[in-house]
């Protein structure tokens, strides 16, 4: 079902958005005809993306429950999306019910639908804001009162950075990211790549051209270098259903087909 109502004025429903096919993707209702073509279209030519998706998702499950089990209560989530079944603060408040969640997101779909579902909640917050303009974010997170900076905060950017090009710096942006936090914080970060894949999945990526969002597939060593010295944690950065599974039947025999690494690393204490 189409959710148009509380939509913004300028929200352009001609062109598919990344943030719609997304949800899509994860079985949400917050998208469009013209977000489901492009999406049955990339499907057609990569049969196994919904379970990809779904994977990211879980991924960041997984690692948002980690880090508030180890004592994280506060996140920024940049690169958010339309909130479906699993979302950060429901992880995170499910383990430690005083956990503060502040969501980014550039899409005007995405933010407007996160406001409307999350207005009951006082320990969340949507801004919208570009992932390359770290310092504009991290003054509107700092602006909605839920995030402490001199406290270990969780950054999260789950399937985002690769919407980043080359040519908008994304290591300076992640540098800015990293030195905002304080010891302890932690970084929580899954791409796409191009390593392990077949043509097919390489193909159709090439699809994301048309929308607003044009993925940047990146190595091992790429995704790596975004962690700058923040100590990884085991497994290290791994296609993203080996990184803490919750039991060994949740991986299967070729866990590279789902496209993307992911990684968690935590900021040391200075010198």
């Amino acid at each position: 079902m189409e959710q148009s109502r509380a939509l913004p004025t300028e929200v352009d429903l001609s062109r598919p958005s990344a943030a719609r096919v997304y949800d899509y993707f994860l079985g949400g209702a917050h998208n469009f005809e013209v977000d489901r073509q492009l999406a049955e279209q990339i499907a057609a030519m990569t049969p196994n993306l919904a379970d990809t998706m779904r994977a990211g998702r879980a991924f960041l499950r997984r690692a948002v429950a980690e880090l508030t089990r180890l004592g994280v209560d506060q996140y920024l989530d940049i690169g958010s999306g339309i909130p479906t079944v699993g979302n950060v603060h429901e992880v995170a408040q499910g383990i430690n019910p005083q956990a503060r969640i502040v969501y980014v997101d550039i899409d005007p779909v995405a933010v407007a639908h996160s406001r409307s579902i999350l207005e009951d909640n006082p320990l969340t917050a949507v801004i919208q804001a570009d992932v390359r303009d770290p310092a504009h974010i991290l003054a509107e997170a700092r602006d909605t009162g839920l995030l402490d900076f001199t406290k270990p905060v969780g950054v999260l950017l789950a399937g985002v950075v690769h919407f980043v090009p080359d040519s908008d710096e994304p290591d300076r942006l992640m540098a800015t990211l990293r030195a905002a936090v304080p010891p302890g914080s932690y970084l929580v970060i899954s791409h796409s790549t191009f390593e392990d894949q077949p043509q097919e999945m390489l193909d159709a990526q090439k699809l994301s051209a048309r929308t607003a969002t044009e993925i940047t597939l990146r190595s091992k060593a790429q995704v790596s270098a975004f962690f700058g010295d923040f100590e990884l944690l085991e497994p290290g950065i791994v296609h993203m259903p080996l990184w803490r599974p919750d039991s060994p039947g949740d991986v299967d025999d070729r866990p590279e087909r789902f496209g993307a690494f992911g990684g968690v690393g935590r900021k040391p204490a200075a010198g």
